[in-house]
């Protein structure tokens, strides 16, 4: 149970008044502490990605077909976690269950650590260990959720941007750092370098893999200690399972959903493909000390372009996104050597930069547009309902799908690598996964259209109407 200093139980954003006097600063603050957790998760969920590339070289006996079931588990068991994570933080508040959510994180990172440095390790453990690793996928949904009950409308799209974005910063701060910590004795407690990988010209290096996992372990307690002490619990924020459960009638629940498959989804799983793509098809290329850029670039403008979505409408900046993702497959087809071209690296490498870009941008304009449509829908929902008992019930929801929506593009992680494999497996080349990915996108752009961009769609409707949806 929270602290009564620690409970906010007069929460009022969309005040001006109590917003620029108190309200800012403490929503400022939560958002700042909430970062670095997301950043850690990222990280402690993605890291099997590094890790499982170099499982070979010290000595474990596993099948590429193995090796690649442990890097697509962690994506699986993160996006089923983030359905139950979207309820919690009403539940539990967010101040208790961002310091729990972080502590879990030890649970992988410390078991990694242990479990690399025996390669008689049985295959079971580390599909545990995998799939515990999507512990760090499930935080995302708890919190955007509890950040979004901070913000006003006017600067939530920012606010979950800067969260989601730098929280995604955690997946290219891992790529770049676990090499270099498994080069060397970074922590008293890694011990020996038992084992050693073949650096190259014959000569052999100690390598330190269990670092990979150690290294987040100070981190993980040192941002769990700030979250318990620093951050808030919204008192009116609080809401049991079954009064959450009404967005899974919601029909909008589901679009986002479709949307954000495409901008999260398409995040995740090329930071999961790019790497092993790029070292299939260009094997001369020294690809794993590029593989960062693309998840950098992606968590920066995510977290960067927040404020072009709050200006203009989620729903405009969508519409643009998709229609660029689609140029973006047709540039990375062209650099696989589609369309009679020849194959051609710095082709393909800008063109998956291009598509890491827009993915940032739709993820930030996507989670910008579900509280807006929850909004203008609640007079439809709730035509006799006060204003401010509409204010409450359009937060909550908000918070309910934008931690769904998060769920269901994080399938995106398993579903992406998969198809690139498939493609490759059939014929030889990723071409038939990127037409697949070039059909969905065209029908991103069509869908969120039909709905919300077009004039009388729902948003049109509510912007030209501000009175009918905030005020009775």
């Amino acid at each position: 149970m929270a602290r009564p200093r620690h409970v906010l139980n007069d929460w009022r954003p969309e005040d001006p008044a109590f917003w620029n006097a108190t309200g800012k600063r403490i929503a400022t603050r939560n958002l700042w502490i909430s970062i670095p957790n997301l950043t850690l998760a990222f990280a402690v969920w993605m890291v099997w990605s590094m890790v499982v590339a170099k499982l070979k070289l010290i000595g474990f006996r596993f099948t590429t077909d193995q090796l690649f079931w442990l890097t697509a588990l962690p994506a699986l068991s993160g996006a089923t976690l983030r359905v139950f994570y979207s309820f919690m933080v009403p539940i539990f508040g967010g101040r208790l269950w961002t310091t729990l959510s972080t502590l879990s994180l030890l649970v992988p990172a410390i078991g990694i650590g242990l479990a690399v440095q025996n390669p008689d390790t049985p295959y079971w453990t580390f599909v545990m260990l995998s799939l515990l690793c999507g512990l760090g996928g499930g935080n995302f949904a708890s919190s955007m959720g509890n950040i979004s009950f901070f913000y006003p409308k006017a600067e939530k799209g920012n606010a979950l941007a800067m969260n989601a974005g730098f929280g995604n910063l955690g997946v290219s701060l891992m790529q770049f750092l676990v090499p270099v910590v498994t080069g060397v004795a970074l922590l008293p407690i890694a011990g020996p370098a038992q084992l050693s990988v073949d650096a190259g010209l014959g000569v052999t290096a100690p390598v330190w893999m269990q670092n990979a996992g150690y290294v987040w372990v100070p981190f993980i307690l040192v941002a769990a200690l700030v979250a318990w002490f620093g951050m808030n619990d919204i008192g009116s924020a609080k809401a049991s399972f079954s009064s959450q459960a009404v967005v899974f009638r919601r029909r909008h629940n589901w679009i986002m959903c479709w949307l954000y498959l495409g901008t999260f989804g398409s995040f995740l799983g090329f930071s999961a493909a790019f790497p092993l793509l790029s070292k299939t098809l260009f094997p001369h290329i020294l690809v794993l000390k590029l593989a960062f850029l693309g998840p950098l670039v992606g968590a920066a403008s995510r977290a960067l372009t927040g404020w072009v979505s709050d200006r203009f409408g989620g729903e405009r900046v969508t519409h643009y996104v998709f229609l660029a993702m689609a140029l973006g497959v047709l540039g990375v087809l062209q650099g696989v050597g589609a369309f009679h071209a020849d194959p051609s690296f710095p082709v393909f490498f800008a063109s998956f930069l291009w598509l890491f870009f827009w993915t940032g941008v739709g993820n930030a304009s996507t989670f910008q547009m579900i509280p807006a449509i929850v909004r203008s829908d609640m007079p439809r929902l709730m035509p006799d309902a006060a204003a401010d008992v509409r204010l409450k019930a359009a937060e909550m929801e908000s918070a309910a799908i934008v931690g769904f929506t998060s769920a269901v593009g994080a399938f995106g992680g398993f579903f992406i690598p998969k198809a690139f494999g498939d493609s490759l497996k059939a014929t030889g080349g990723p071409e038939t996964a990127l037409y697949i990915f070039l059909v969905f996108y065209v029908s991103c752009v069509a869908l969120n259209w039909v709905v919300y961009g077009r004039r009388g769609s729902l948003l049109h409707v509510a912007q030209a109407t501000p009175a009918k949806v905030t005020a009775e």
